[in-house]
């Protein structure tokens, strides 16, 4: 099951939440040669066997500067993906999608024989109505409702049709829950809260009651088990989706002992409309359908990552809860431009 050693690995996207983890566990592995992380920013992060190239995938015109980047590539990682701005989905469609086809294409044109692509729980369709978990077989299209989980849905039949006409690419696509670490805290903060949320405000005595309302069941991980995945479907011959996710699943019970606050049930409407105005109002970034699309988010079983990765998480999700909420409030953060750490503003 194990693969040769891998002389370069190109990782695009590589100085987000992901991509800081995977980089440095690449920087780690005596089988890989050497790393060329790619981003549009480069970031003041130096790690041994670690290059850095500044590349915009979404810009067009850059395809030969893409091509010469994987050219030489053993396998290549796309993780770079854009949350923002949400109120504008045809920039973000134009970074995600065209910009996730871009990569294919070059890597492709390149015969590069690896390829590893981050999709999402996102991807799926909404879940069973009784909640079983969902292997990788389960329909991947997306909510409708949101422009991530369209994005998601949307490459997921994109790499149908590059498996088909490029068979001699080994196509892995991960498909994580929610990943969390204390350095992409103040990150995920600006993304789903907005900047000017103070990140002090998020302690347990300070939320003494948690709103409870159907479809508030999810999974979480910590970033660095997703990373090992990654790492390991690289050096491995496998092929096709990995769901990824740690236990126990998170609900409102779970949520309680970790803000130590008592769940009060509330209509999800009530809630979706209170999201909605603050959207309206400019006062929270992340749209209401988003809102929508994780409710409707299945449960993931992992069994086919633990056997053919033999892959564990190190982290429990309430201990991934638990990095976040230490992140947010210190304003943590790493030494890239997208994980600058800050509190507030």
């Amino acid at each position: 099951m194990n693969a040769t050693s891998l002389s370069r690995v190109v990782v695009t996207g590589a100085t987000g939440n992901v991509g800081t983890s995977l980089i440095r566990a690449l920087a780690r592995e005596p089988r890989v040669g050497s790393v060329l992380g790619v981003a549009r920013r480069r970031p003041d992060l130096e790690l041994p066997g670690v290059e850095w190239a500044e590349a915009d995938v979404s810009r067009e015109g850059d395809e030969p500067l893409l091509a010469r980047l994987v050219a030489d590539a053993d396998a290549v990682v796309h993780l770079a993906w854009r949350f923002h701005p949400t109120r504008d989905p045809v920039v973000t469609w134009q970074a995600n999608v065209l910009g996730s086809v871009r990569v294919f294409e070059a890597v492709a044109a390149a015969r590069v024989p690896v390829l590893v692509h981050a999709s999402s729980v996102g991807a799926y369709s909404p879940g069973p109505s009784g909640g079983a978990p969902v292997s990788e077989e389960w329909p991947t299209h997306g909510w409708p409702g949101a422009a991530y989980t369209q994005e998601k849905a949307y490459l997921e039949r994109v790499l149908d049709t590059f498996e088909r006409d490029h068979p001699q690419v080994r196509v892995v696509r991960m498909r994580p829950a929610f990943l969390f670490k204390e350095e992409s805290a103040s990150e995920q903060r600006r993304i789903f809260a907005g900047r000017l949320f103070p990140g002090p405000l998020m302690r347990p005595e300070l939320l003494p009651l948690l709103p409870e309302f159907s479809g508030l069941r999810f999974q979480v991980m910590h970033t660095e088990d997703a990373a090992d995945a990654y790492r390991r479907a690289l050096l491995r011959d496998v092929r096709g989706p990995f769901n990824l996710a740690a236990d126990p699943v998170v609900d409102a019970e779970l949520l309680g002992r970790v803000f130590d606050a008592r769940p009060v049930k509330v209509p999800a409407g009530a809630v979706r409309g209170a999201l909605s105005a603050a959207y309206r109002l400019r006062l929270a970034p992340a749209s209401p359908g988003l809102f929508d699309a994780v409710r409707r988010i299945p449960v993931m079983s992992t069994e086919r990552a633990r056997r053919e990765l033999e892959w564990e998480p190190s982290a429990t999700s309430v201990e991934a809860l638990e990095a976040f909420l230490r992140g947010v409030r210190a304003g943590a953060g790493d030494s890239t431009a997208p994980l600058g750490g800050r509190r507030v503003g």
